[in-house]
Order: C-alpha cells, then structure tokens, then sequence
C-alpha cells in the first residue's frame, strides 16, 4: 500500500516551517525563526518543501496544518494557506494541536529521552507557549501522546500544577518555559530548553488522523485561539 504524501505547514509561533512526508518518513524540510515573516516566507517555503523533495502539488494526498494555540496572525496565515492548497487540490485538509504536535516530536530530543528512561509511564510531558505576561498556553501529555490534562491558558503561580507535580514527574518544555523556572520549585519539575513547535513534529500525530480519516471541513474549519483576540493601541499617533 502506497503511503500517503502529505504537507505540513506550521506557524503558530515566531518559527515559520514547512515539511514534506511520506508516511513516516520526513522527505524535505524548510524553516526559519525570524520573527512576523510568515506572510512573506511561507508560500517560498511550501515551494522549496517540494522542490527538495522533488515532489508535484498534484502528487499531493493531504495538507496538514498546526491549527493552535498560538500567535493569532500567525495561525491565520497558516490555516488560510492550508484551506486554499486543500480547496485548490481537491484533497483532505488535517489538523492536529500544536501542543500535541510539540509532545510529539518531544519523545526523539536526548534529554526527553533520558527522561523518560528514568520515570518510564510515570513521566508527563508538558509543552507550553508564551501568552502574555505571567501566563502560557499549556497541556499535559503521556509518554505515548495521550491526552492527560487538556489544553488551558494559565497563569503561572508558586502553585501552579502541584497537584500534578505530587504525583507525576514533569517535564516542561516550549518557548513559556522560561516564566516557569524562576517561579516552579519542585523535585519532579524538568526544565528542557531548544524544544520548539516545527513542521517534522506533526508527522506523527497527522499520520494517525489521515489513517482514521480524521479530515476538517475546509469551508468551516477555524483555528484553536483559546483565547480571543485583543488588539493593541498603538503608543503613538499617526497622521
């Protein structure tokens, strides 16, 4: 059986990334960090995913997309581009959580793994976000990629998570961790820094949802904000 040839486009954060798969298998990958670029890198990056890949737009069988939480403008611009590639296609358009993508593609980082060898099923993975002030964008995951607390905004406290904590080694990991080391002090809390939401982690979780026929309306599919959009005043005037 032929293994589907799937896109994944990932921008919910600063990184703008863009993977091609096939299967299991990561055939291409293209990336950048550089921040409120998404717009102008994107189409250039899903281009090259393809070109590196030596793959066609008609050989195509899914477009994925990391449908959030994350940056508002960001998480627009990747799922329009997604639901136009789809619609334009005529082929599936998947979704997974960017959180359970980054849980996902947590399991093959060393330090994850040396973690996870150590506390084997006890071990919980818990990918955040940077959301505004003290407050990040979290989940809690098994070992295997199931669902152990849903994803919420929090605001992190002294407090925050000890029931968790009492019971389960955690290890913290994603662009909000660094709110959680100054204020998290407990034996079971692991701090792993460089683990950030990319394109190649949504391989995994796309796959399965592909096989399930796990497929989004490409009419009505919106992302996951979690939270409402606020705009900002801006401090000075312009005329």
């Amino acid at each position: 059986m032929t293994e589907p040839l799937i896109l994944h486009i990932e921008t919910a954060t600063d990184i703008c990334s863009a993977a091609l798969s096939e299967g299991e298998r990561q055939l291409s990958l293209v990336e950048s960090s550089q921040e409120r670029s998404h717009a102008k890198l994107l189409n250039a990056f899903i281009r090259q995913s393809m070109a590196d890949a030596r793959k066609e737009f008609k050989d195509l069988d899914g477009i994925a997309v990391s449908k959030g939480p994350g940056s508002y403008t960001g998480l627009r611009i990747g799922v329009s581009t997604a639901k136009g590639l789809a619609y334009a296609l005529e082929i599936p358009l998947l979704a997974s959580g960017t959180l359970e993508n980054m849980a996902s593609g947590a399991a093959s980082n060393a330090a994850v793994k040396k973690l996870i060898a150590l506390h084997d099923d006890q071990l919980l993975l818990c990918p955040m976000l940077d959301a505004r002030r003290m407050e990040v964008y979290a989940g809690f995951y098994t070992t295997k990629n199931s669902l152990f607390r849903e994803v919420s905004a929090d605001i992190i406290e002294g407090d925050s998570y000890h029931k968790i904590l009492e019971s389960h080694p955690v290890c913290f990991f994603g662009n909000g961790v660094e709110k959680c080391k100054a204020v998290l002090y407990h034996s079971n809390a692991h701090f792993i820094d460089g683990i950030n939401p990319t394109a190649t982690a949504m391989i995994a979780p796309v796959l399965k949802k592909y096989h399930q026929k796990q497929f989004e309306d490409v009419a009505y599919f919106e992302p996951f904000y979690l939270k409402e959009f606020i705009a900002t005043v801006p401090k000075k005037k312009v005329l």
